[in-house]
């Protein structure tokens, strides 16, 4: 449940690894989170429809919510789970290790280049597994390399560009009409930069990435609603410079606002949504391929 759902968009906007895992905010979501995670789990596995003897490949494993349901259903198969860093590496290892040694998942870090040649999967699946990378079409090319000839990719992905936008959470009479538009030029710059991996695509562009790696592809697109709880953390995160890593929420007001603009813009953020829980609309692409 912690590896969130919707929420993804928040990462666009903020950083903090150590306190995205232990906000209020995630806390208040996890009811909705936990069920509307088993759907999208459910959903893949009934596009994927692995036989007992299949062997599948868990993109972008992270806790273990495809891997585990995948041991499950391919108890004469085998699982592989690519696992990005060794924290989360270490805790599925730790994790499996209550299974028979035969049907425990082999963990991948932090590379797909070591899984030998020869090894050839059924299905592979994932969760927000390209969202973020810069070379989309590099990885799709080396998982078809990886795919039997039968073989079906499976994804869902959490599409940014189609997500929640902050200014939506304010009601456009608590700011001057230039203000406002200005914060709305200021966010959805953000989601514009063609520089940015995490944001730089949406459905259509994922589309077209399967295609020219010589797939065929059946690709919707579903909305969500999560309820999230605004925490004076989360207020922190977005409202404070960060220059080292990702920009955060202020840094890309700063290219639009005055300073005075955005204290402005700001202490209404605090005054108005702290604390607040509000609704915060996702999308998320499912898509197979073969």
């Amino acid at each position: 449940m912690f590896e969130g759902l919707g929420i993804e968009s928040v990462e666009v906007l903020s950083y903090g690894e150590k306190d995205r895992v232990t906000d209020n905010w995630l806390q208040r979501t996890l009811g909705e989170v936990g069920e509307n995670l088993s759907l999208i789990r459910d959903k893949l596995f009934e596009i994927a429809n692995p036989q007992r003897h299949h062997l599948i490949l868990d993109l972008n494993a992270k806790s273990g919510l495809l891997t585990w349901e995948a041991v499950r259903r391919v108890p004469e198969g085998g699982v592989y789970s690519w696992v990005k860093n060794e924290k989360d590496a270490l805790a599925l290892i730790e994790q499996s290790n209550v299974l028979p040694e035969l049907t425990r998942p082999i963990v991948i870090h932090p590379s797909l280049s070591e899984i030998p040649e020869e090894i050839k999967f059924d299905r592979i699946i994932g969760r927000n597994a390209l969202g973020k990378e810069v070379d989309k079409l590099g990885i799709v090319l080396d998982l078809v390399k990886l795919l039997n000839k039968d073989g079906i990719i499976i994804l869902s992905e959490t599409l940014p560009r189609q997500g929640q936008r902050l200014y939506n959470l304010l009601d456009k009479t608590w700011l001057s009409e230039k203000l406002f538009n200005k914060l709305v030029k200021a966010e959805s710059a953000i989601y514009s930069n063609s520089d940015d991996a995490m944001v730089n695509w949406d459905i259509e562009d994922l589309e077209k990435i399967f295609i020219q790696a010589g797939l065929q592809v059946d690709i919707t697109q579903q909305k969500n609603s999560t309820q999230l709880y605004i925490s004076e953390n989360l207020l922190n995160r977005w409202f404070t410079s960060n220059n080292k890593t990702r920009p955060s929420y202020v840094n890309h007001l700063e290219k639009e606002l005055t300073k005075k603009e955005i204290e402005t813009v700001k202490n209404l953020f605090y005054k108005r949504l702290r604390n607040q829980i509000v609704n915060w609309e996702s999308a998320i692409a499912i898509l197979s391929a073969s």
